[in-house]
């Protein structure tokens, strides 16, 4: 029986290719399709187009008109933005804005010190207390506004009465110009704790126990603990809660307008930039000017919410 080889060139045909030990053959799969990205995002992207850049771009456009007394409007260009310039009341809205959002970034030591309280190992009735603490937040505004100013009442309120039986005199809170903008943040502190809390709780959870031991076996206290070791690892959910309660605290209005009303004498005093924007666009009818004034609130956002994510890299720890 005679066994002829195969030609040199079927046998290399027959072989498989061969590859260097470096490089790997990527197998494309027939049913990968970059349209299938297009289809999960799609509808978070159609979300975000037509609830929130359409209505900043239409926003935008519409603070460069004048709106008619019977409906319509006239391109009037940069005449919105030239008045709100030179508007007084814009100055001490401003004021008032600023005021506010720095008192109301108190809130933020007093969430972590109650945060830090109710994540001590032992302590009873750990839930009955984060229901109490959290039960302002999904309270509606309308029912806080009203329960405080019975609180702040200047003849029959709590509050005087409290103070009245240690021998201090009272006064009427919500009305007197030098204490109601301080009385309205004291209630958005309030109002804004318990989220406050139970992200700052979260945090606190996610430290591991070994370091805590570490610092046990070194000799450290609690309180050297709570600010060498706790604060740091907690950085990054306070820039969190910084960011958002900066943002929360420059739309302020609802407090505002439910506690005070549109006769109170220390409206001047306590009047905020979205108060402003509120009496433009719904008491004047004044769109243009009003959407002006909500592009400026927005542009005041952006900077400084920028501004705390440049500077969050010079404080907040990532692990």
């Amino acid at each position: 029986m005679t066994v002829t080889a195969s030609p040199p060139r079927a046998q290399a045909e027959r072989m498989p290719e061969a590859t260097s030990p470096g490089i790997r053959r990527r197998r494309r799969n027939p049913g990968a399709s970059p349209w299938w990205a297009l289809v999960f995002i799609g509808p978070t992207a159609l979300g975000i187009a037509v609830f929130y850049l359409w209505p900043t771009v239409r926003t935008l456009i519409i603070s460069f008109t004048k709106s008619g007394p019977f409906g319509g409007s006239e391109w009037v260009g940069i005449e919105n933005y030239a008045r709100l310039f030179q508007d007084p009341e814009l100055i001490g809205a401003l004021r008032n804005t600023a005021i506010y959002t720095v008192i109301a970034l108190i809130g933020i030591p007093l969430a972590v010190g109650i945060a830090a309280l109710l994540n001590t190992a032992g302590l009873k009735g750990r839930s009955a207390y984060r229901t109490l603490y959290f039960i302002p937040v999904v309270t509606m505004p309308a029912a806080i506004a009203l329960v405080w100013r019975l609180i702040y009442n200047g003849d029959y309120g709590v509050l005087n009465a409290a103070l009245g039986s240690v021998g201090i005199e009272g006064r009427s809170w919500l009305t007197d110009p030098n204490t109601a903008l301080v009385a309205i943040a004291v209630v958005g502190i309030w109002a804004g704790l318990g989220t406050n809390i139970v992200i700052f709780l979260a945090g606190l959870q996610g430290i591991p126990d070994t370091i805590m031991e570490a610092a046990d076996l070194d000799g450290a206290g609690p309180v050297r603990k709570f600010f060498s070791i706790t604060i740091p690892l907690l950085s990054p959910s306070i820039f969190f809660v910084s960011v958002i309660s900066v943002i929360g605290a420059l739309q302020v209005f609802d407090l505002i307008y439910m506690m005070l009303g549109r006769s109170n004498p220390a409206m001047p005093n306590t009047r905020t930039v979205v108060y402003l924007f509120y009496e433009a666009g719904f008491l004047d009818n004044d769109r243009g000017y009003a959407a002006a004034v909500a592009f400026l609130l927005l542009v005041i956002i952006l900077v400084l919410t920028v501004v705390q994510f440049r500077l969050q890299k010079k404080w907040v720890h990532y692990e």
